[in-house]
């Protein structure tokens, strides 16, 4: 029986080591495990032709990706410059533009046009910091949703897998409730925290932390916030603060100001940076946790720190925009199929795709039924129910069966 030599180096994200170390040791190239497949076509004396046609696919791999990352870079800048002309006030794109540059100092970039008062005031004011918290939230979102499906190997993980969306809502209800509405973003982002506490806590009791342990233990704290959610707004909800709530459990960036602006962007740069930088450790990850160790990682230690990077990230990001689902969960499989296997391709492209995701969906949600506005985390979920059952369709992982 031969065994066809696993491609190093060509065209892959994974860390070189797995295809010499762990991973080579038990028959799994590099490629097979970024496709949860450990076995295949490595086995057999007429693997030849596939294996070299595989070669050549992957050597043209990094061609393809760039132009995916170059065209989603472009459409989400026309489409968050087109999302601000949208709305009730027509504005045009010039109009846009020299309100924005005006804005930085840059005035003599304007041109010829005119931006009355109150169309400079709806753009900078009103529209473009929901655009831009809008992009934010969705990077976040999509960049947590395949940090999580790495790290817990679950297909159907998402950045509120481990009770964070619950543990918001409480703290965001708790503060709605007592009348200082201004604290819910800290409030929101201080339950997430706490929920996250809990469910690592509960997950590690009787050894260390797996997946498995994780999963179970955050159902339990969501199961629990949730019920302390419903008790609240059963017992003390009423009026104006009813529909605050209900508002921001279903998802919504009509609060957006250019201080959730901050809040998300801030939280996007350094959570996100420092996920960008550790991508080689989620592709190890893929082999399971005695392949990882292989490899020198601290298993243990690596998942805390990715676990607790994904709980602050998801936290700012439900501070500002409350939970809005499906990003997180449906995104990373589609963007998978566009950049492989390997984190290194797949996470910037992930986090770009996130955004013009939600800018397009908040811009649907703040139109379709105009001039009633709906929840964005209803158009999200119209859009992302029929996309998963597509995906669960279409995957034949062995993973979805």
């Amino acid at each position: 029986m031969s065994v066809t030599p696993s491609t190093q180096g060509r065209g892959t994200d994974a860390p070189g080591a797995a295809a010499t170390g762990g991973a080579a040791g038990s028959g799994v190239t590099t490629a097979d495990a970024g496709s949860g497949s450990g076995f295949g076509s490595g086995f057999g004396g007429t693997a030849s032709r596939p294996a070299a046609a595989s070669v050549r696919g992957r050597r043209g791999r990094p061609v393809r990706y760039l132009l995916w990352l170059v065209a989603a870079v472009t459409a989400l800048l026309l489409g968050s410059a087109v999302a601000v002309t949208i709305g009730p006030a027509d504005v045009s794109l010039a109009q846009v533009w020299a309100s924005v540059v005006s804005h930085l100092g840059l005035p003599g970039l304007a041109g010829d046009a005119a931006v009355p008062p109150l169309t400079d005031a709806i753009v900078w004011q009103l529209r473009m910091p929901r655009v831009l918290t809008a992009a934010a939230v969705g990077a976040g979102l999509a960049l947590s949703g395949a940090v999580m499906q790495s790290v817990t190997r679950n297909p159907l993980a998402d950045p509120y897998l481990l009770g964070l969306s619950s543990g918001a809502s409480l703290g965001a209800v708790c503060v709605v409730i007592l009348g200082v509405g201004f604290a819910l973003p800290a409030a929101a982002f201080a339950g997430a925290l706490i929920a996250l506490f809990a469910t690592l806590n509960i997950a590690r009791v009787g050894g260390s932390i797996t997946p498995g342990r994780a999963v179970l233990a955050g159902l339990a704290i969501a199961q629990l916030g949730s019920a302390g959610t419903s008790f609240i707004i059963f017992w003390a909800a009423k009026g104006d603060s009813y529909r605050e709530i209900l508002n921001w459990l279903l998802g919504s960036l009509a609060g957006s100001s250019w201080s959730t602006v901050l809040i998300s962007s801030v939280a996007l740069a350094v959570v996100g940076t420092g996920i960008l930088l550790a991508a080689s450790r989620l592709d190890a990850f893929t082999f399971g946790d005695t392949n990882a160790a292989s490899l020198g990682i601290n298993v243990n230690a690596t998942r805390w720190g990715f676990l607790v990077a994904v709980a602050l990230l998801t936290g700012a990001m439900v501070a500002v925009s409350g939970a809005i689902g499906f990003v997180g969960l449906i995104l990373p499989h589609l963007v998978r199929g566009l950049s492989g296997p390997g984190h290194r391709r797949l996470l910037p492209l992930v986090a770009v795709v996130g955004a013009l995701f939600l800018v397009l969906a908040d811009t649907l949600a703040r139109t379709v039924f105009d001039p009633r506005e709906l929840p964005v985390g209803i158009i999200t979920a119209f859009i992302g129910v029929p996309v998963f059952i597509l995906l669960i369709k279409r995957k034949r992982s062995a993973a979805w069966a």
